[in-house]
């Protein structure tokens, strides 16, 4: 069955302030992101309500009730929220230290008050509240109130500022700056910390409050920063984990001489660099793999043999980028030559695949 029409959507009841003399002009500047989570809750708090109402009931449905019961949900939340704060003082001598204070979960609260006051007999008794069918029949009558606009978003929020006025005692979430003039409060609006403003940076579309332009700014995704591995690149936020794990040429490595034992992990970009820098160690790995029976002192006097050969040094340094330890391991395994031999033999290895 189709929703019934929803011209006569019934708006929220203000609070007035009823005083003889003082200020007469009120800035209703709300935290805009608080009134669209509050109102993002009425319409599963107004499903689940209709669905559990008719539970069992052949002759009634969710959307034959969805009118009558919106209005009484309003009705509810209204009275509920002017008298909140008299209630939790006069009651319970105090507002319940472990109870939230914030206008969200006050009015969350509410909202499921009202849905278990509209469950019918057959809810109660039949152990409907527990299946799963209850929870698919309260998502299906959701989808069906949003693709027929029963209950648009922006009548939603007007609500939801009323309410979130009543029941922030704290004025955290609105602003309570009452003024004398018309002028004044218009001065007033355009610096208020509850003003509605959008982001900045091109490609959000965000909207928030003033007040929570450094917390946005924080986290914005669109917003451009330095290299977080300290390239010389700047990076969209939400591009940035990305960009560390594949392009960045600050991204860490292992040393090519890993697999003979250099542990190193350098950035891409140094890794010429690191080769030409721990030229002796990088020989003195290869040389202990071949030649495990010679001492240490032995390797350490070849390695030096080995970087007195000024083409060693300037191979190493103009090709060793494109020669992996294989290379080397090949060209200095000289089991079967003598030390005097190792030099000319590693040269003309590396001056072949050179060329």
């Amino acid at each position: 069955m189709d929703l019934p029409a929803t011209d006569g959507e019934l708006k929220p009841v203000k609070l007035e302030d009823v005083k003889d003399e003082g200020p007469l002009f009120h800035c209703d500047l709300f935290d805009t992101e608080i009134v669209h989570k509050i109102a993002q809750v009425f319409l599963p708090g107004l499903a689940t309500a209709c669905v559990d109402n008719t539970t069992g009931d052949i002759f009634k449905s969710p959307a034959l009730v969805a009118v009558d019961l919106r209005k009484e949900m309003v009705d509810y939340l209204t009275q509920r929220s002017k008298t909140f704060v008299a209630e939790s003082v006069m009651l319970e001598g105090g507002l319940d230290p472990e109870a939230s204070d914030h206008p969200y979960d006050i009015i969350s609260d509410f909202v499921d008050d009202f849905a278990s006051l509209k469950r019918n007999l057959f809810s109660r008794v039949s152990g409907w509240l527990l299946s799963e069918k209850r929870e698919d029949k309260i998502d299906d009558f959701v989808q069906e109130m949003e693709f027929t606009r029963f209950w648009l978003m922006d009548r939603r929020e007007v609500i939801a500022q009323t309410l979130l006025k009543n029941v922030d005692f704290k004025s955290t979430f609105h602003c309570k700056m009452k003024f004398n003039t018309v002028e004044e409060l218009a001065e007033h609006v355009h610096q208020c910390g509850f003003k509605s403003m959008n982001c900045p940076i091109e490609g959000c579309n965000a909207s928030f409050c003033a007040a929570h332009m450094e917390k946005h700014d924080s986290v914005c995704p669109f917003k451009i920063l330095p290299c977080e591995q300290k390239c010389s690149g700047s990076i969209m936020r939400r591009e940035m984990d990305r960009h560390c794990i594949t392009v960045c040429p600050m991204k860490l490595t292992n040393c090519p001489f890993y697999p003979v034992g250099c542990q190193s992990s350098i950035p891409i970009c140094m890794i010429e660099q690191h080769r030409s820098d721990n030229l002796h160690s990088h020989l003195l790995y290869i040389l202990q793999i071949n030649h495990k029976e010679a001492s240490v002192e032995d390797l350490k006097q070849w390695v030096e043999q080995l970087e007195k050969c000024s083409f060693i040094e300037d191979t190493y340094s103009n090709k060793l980028l494109q020669i992996s330890w294989c290379d080397l391991n090949s060209a200095l395994n000289s089991n079967s030559y003598p030390i005097s031999h190792i030099p000319y033999r590693l040269q003309s290895n590396l001056w072949d695949f050179g060329e």
